[in-house]
């Protein structure tokens, strides 16, 4: 038994050693491994950098009036009827409900106006295509300010819309710039081979749009939504602008300026509030993000 294992010991002993064992590999493993631990240790700092705000902000809600004025970090009991508090304010409900239909129906009508015109601009030929472009970009460059005097002046003294937030709702039907530009680039990444296709079938320009191009752009229709669901969510200047004079016609964003005007001392109530602004929107993104995701990464591929 001894003689036939010599053979097996001998190539043994004349093989190389191990890749994993030279000292070129233990190199590359120890810079892989240290690679590993300076890209997490980044990734876990901006995290933190990130999170610990919010964290500061629910730990801080959750105090009482005497301990959320001191340097304390975590609540001694855990006053979980702050939020209570906030939501028995008046007005609080009827700010909630003016930003839903703010958020809400700006972001339908949002999406529904600014799909065909992404959809022209992408996919038909047509005398002017560029020119059309240059002005959707040239609209996303105006900052509002320059514009919201004649469009006050117009919405408050000629529709008598002031004290409302549909001066805010109704320009949403007619498009916007921004998410018109963001569908456009993400459509142009849709293959021609598709809508030869349908059209070849017999549909028509609209049945193609409908049954072809929107279940295949739904990314990036997700992406332009959520823009303009959270824009919308956190307006602030555009409430301030036609709103102000009607406190029934306040939206979160507004009406926590006044809160926190009126609890400047109590700054647990104040967070608690704070939270209950950021929440829905937190959440939305939570369970919308991989669309969101997927919509904005693929936007600009092509174009």
């Amino acid at each position: 038994m001894t003689h036939l294992l010599d053979p097996v010991r001998k190539a043994a002993a004349a093989s190389p050693e191990r890749p994993s064992r030279t000292p070129a590999a233990r190199t590359a493993r120890r810079k892989a491994l240290l690679h590993w631990i300076a890209v997490h240790s980044l990734g876990i700092a901006a995290a933190l950098f990130f999170v610990l705000p919010f964290v500061f902000v629910v730990l801080t809600s959750l105090m009482s009036d005497q301990q959320a004025l001191t340097r304390d970090l975590t609540p001694n009991t855990w006053e979980w009827g702050n939020y209570e508090r906030v939501f028995n304010t008046p007005g609080f409900l009827t700010w909630w409900r003016n930003t839903l239909l703010y958020a809400g129906l700006g972001t339908v009508l949002t999406v529904v106006s600014s799909i065909p015109v992404a959809y022209a601009l992408a996919k038909f030929r047509f005398r002017g295509r560029k020119l059309s472009l240059m002005l959707v970009i040239s609209m996303m460059m105006l900052p509002p300010q320059v514009v919201i005097i004649p469009m006050y002046l117009f919405w408050a003294k000629q529709m008598d819309l002031s004290g409302t937030l549909w001066p805010l709702i109704i320009p949403m039907a007619f498009g916007d710039a921004f998410s018109i530009f963001l569908l456009r680039q993400f459509l142009l990444t849709i293959p021609n081979e598709y809508l030869d296709a349908a059209k070849v079938d017999g549909c028509g320009e609209f049945r193609t749009l409908m049954k072809v191009v929107l279940p295949m752009a739904k990314p990036g229709i997700a992406a332009i939504a959520l823009f303009q669901f959270f824009a919308a969510w956190n307006d602030y200047f555009g409430p301030q602008i036609y709103a102000s004079e009607n406190p029934a016609a306040w939206t979160l964003s507004y009406g926590l300026e006044s809160f926190k005007g009126a609890h400047h001392t109590d700054w647990n109530l104040t967070m608690a509030a704070t939270v209950l602004v950021m929440a829905p929107v937190i959440a939305v993104f939570f369970f919308a993000q991989k669309a969101f995701v997927e919509g904005v990464t693929l936007t600009g591929v092509k174009g």
